[in-house]
């Protein structure tokens, strides 16, 4: 358990850091000039998506809101990929449930002063791939009843069993993580093996980082 902290809004002053985009003109123009650039909102683009952004709320692992409001974005080719993902899993009576997804690097920084441990928060220094608008934290969900199946942990746990390759699981909990993993790869994501939830899409350094609100996107 991690003592809440004290967590000041996202509009604060630029930090030190690697580089990346603070303006909202500078991302525009981005857009311009390369269409795979835009932040897709997800929940417009994807029929039946649910949405638990835990870090626009206090169920999370600072205890503290980190987001002004629950919204998930992806760069464009990323999002697409993942509409390709939920049709898969449509076919076997799952849906998508997501956690979080671009995240603006002023959260990365709290989030690391929450929890400095690179296994599971990415440092300031080097940002982090959610930044790029390339990463997606996400579960299942049932279909027939509209609730989240067996998984091996709940989203952002820090133990072994979140780990990809944990075994010692009921095995409801390890079919649906393979269900999963297997139509994320299908669709050119890849699995981060410490955190059964983590997927970055490939390509993703081909985007820069991003330090801008949900409401700069649309």
């Amino acid at each position: 358990m991690f003592l809440p902290i004290l967590l000041c809004a996202l509009t604060t002053l630029p930090q030190p850091g690697p580089a990346r985009v603070t303006e909202a003109a500078q991302y525009r123009q981005q857009v311009r000039q390369d269409a795979r650039q835009e932040l897709v909102d997800l929940a417009q683009l994807i029929p039946g998506l649910r949405l638990d952004i835990r870090y626009a709320t206090t169920h999370n692992l600072t205890g503290q809101r980190i987001y002004p409001e629950a919204a998930a974005f992806l760069r464009r080719p990323v999002a697409e990929d993942l509409l390709r993902v939920q049709q898969t899993l449509a076919r076997q009576g799952y849906a998508l449930k997501i956690y979080d997804a671009y995240r603006p690097y002023a959260a990365t920084v709290r989030l690391y002063e929450a929890l400095p441990d690179q296994t599971y928060a990415a440092p300031p220094t080097r940002g982090s791939k959610h930044n790029r608008g390339c990463s997606v934290d996400l579960g299942l969900i049932d279909l027939k009843t509209g609730r989240d199946v067996a998984l091996p942990t709940e989203f952002d746990a820090m133990t072994p069993a979140a780990h990809s390759d944990y075994q010692q699981l009921p095995a409801a909990a390890i079919q649906h993580r393979a269900i999963l993993h297997r139509a994320m790869q299908q669709h050119g994501f890849r699995n981060y093996p410490a955190e059964w939830w983590h997927f970055d899409h490939q390509g993703w350094e081909q985007y820069p980082l991003l330090d801008l609100p949900f409401s700069a996107l649309r």
